[in-house]
């Protein structure tokens, strides 16, 4: 095996009232790329929340992520990242 660092950071906002702070987390001019999985987000009202939440910022969606996705629905989403030049996601 070859030697390695890894370093992936998370933050993770969680709780009542964090959707409208997810832009104290996002620079003013940046392109916002937002991602989702299926129906759920749109039936239980969080996906108007958080397009509300960003309604200062451009926003790109890609949507229909599946669970555990395969490699080519990553691809296809960095095809969306760099067509759009996406900066935050």
């Amino acid at each position: 095996m070859q030697n390695f660092d890894f370093y992936n950071p998370t933050k993770i906002l969680f709780g009542e009232g964090k959707i409208e702070t997810i832009t104290e987390e996002i620079p003013d001019d940046a392109k916002v790329l937002m991602t989702y999985g299926g129906g759920s987000i749109k039936r239980n009202g969080i996906y108007e929340q958080v397009i509300e939440a960003l309604s200062g910022f451009e926003v790109v969606e890609f949507g229909g992520i599946p669970p555990n996705p395969e490699y080519e629905v990553l691809l296809e989403a960095l095809d969306v990242i760099k067509d759009e030049d996406i900066d935050f996601m």
